[in-house]
């Protein structure tokens, strides 16, 4: 159920969810597939196919989608195994659930004044959350914070999903 060609709408983010007025724009990278649907959970509408970009992108308008419906991606017809959206803002059921469409725009910030970190003198760790600890959440990293510190880390960058979830699936 497309509303607006992709190419129409001009995107925040370069992949992801994002809400628009006429609904939610959906692009992902998947280079080695030939068709991307997203399935949206407990929807009755069929699978909402995604057109093929150049660059091995993928992307389509639904308008019966909206910010707090969670989606998959079905990748070259294949329900055996629906994949998150790798660009996700919102897992809440975790790193291998559904995603969830989520609109910033209403949320109300109140960081404007923050001036963030500088780059001087800081020591960055990349995390995965799911493989940081035994239990893969937030919550567990969150108890692991104190021994990073003691160990010089002064800045966390944390992932949830897997960058090559929309590769070749290992059967």
């Amino acid at each position: 159920m497309l509303d607006v060609p992709p190419a129409i709408f001009t995107r925040r983010l370069p992949v992801g969810s994002e809400v628009t007025a006429s609904g939610v724009h959906f692009r992902v990278w998947a280079p080695e597939r030939t068709k991307v649907e997203v399935i949206v959970d407990g929807s009755p509408s069929t699978p909402i196919e995604l057109i093929a970009e150049p660059g091995g992108y993928f992307s389509a308008v639904a308008a019966n989608v909206r910010a707090g419906d969670r989606y998959r991606f079905r990748l070259d017809g294949d329900d055996g195994f629906l994949f998150p959206d790798p660009a996700s803002r919102f897992q809440p059921e975790g790193p291998h659930g559904p995603s969830e469409v989520v609109d910033p725009v209403p949320f109300p910030w109140t960081d404007a004044s923050w001036p963030g970190v500088g780059r001087l003198g800081q020591v960055i760790y990349e995390m995965h959350i799911g493989t940081f600890t035994r239990e893969g959440t937030w919550a567990s990293a969150m108890h692991e914070l104190a021994e990073l510190s003691r160990l010089g880390v002064t800045v966390l960058e944390a992932t949830v999903v897997r960058a090559r979830t929309l590769g070749r699936h290992p059967r």
